[in-house]
């Protein structure tokens, strides 16, 4: 038996552990998957000043992965505060920020911590350290 007969055996996906018939869609930019954690560190060396690009698309490497691009390039962007998808998407900017700051020596992080949210926080490091020959 392999892994996709064992998620017929009790209708969940076996893959990500979510029910075959939950409503919520995987894809959507405001899933969050249970392993995903605020103290995640999505690069494997923090910025700490040089080396902005190559941190620049590990970052985006690991947003992507974890479908969360939409963030920080305006795609996904703020719904109204009476949606009923804000607070989900509140949350889901408070996990991306956190991986981001998480990703920057505490030197750093100190000095752009107070950004509104990952977008303004995003734009704030391409403004420091985005440098052209």
């Amino acid at each position: 038996m392999d892994v996709d007969d064992l998620s017929d055996v009790d209708n969940t996906d076996v893959h990500v552990g979510v029910p075959r018939n939950s409503g919520i869609d995987l894809g959507d930019p405001l899933y969050l998957h249970p392993s995903d954690n605020p103290d995640d560190m999505l690069v494997s060396v923090p910025l700490s000043g040089v080396g902005y690009r190559s941190w620049r698309r590990s970052m985006l490497r690991g947003l992507s992965v974890k479908n969360k691009l939409g963030f920080i390039n305006g795609e996904c962007k703020r719904p109204d505060p009476h949606s009923p998808k804000f607070h989900q998407w509140e949350r889901c900017d408070e996990m991306v920020t956190s991986w981001i700051l998480n990703s920057l020596s505490k030197e750093i992080a100190d000095n752009v911590e107070y950004a509104n949210d990952s977008m303004e926080l995003w734009i704030e490091l391409e403004d420091r350290y985005e440098q052209t020959n």
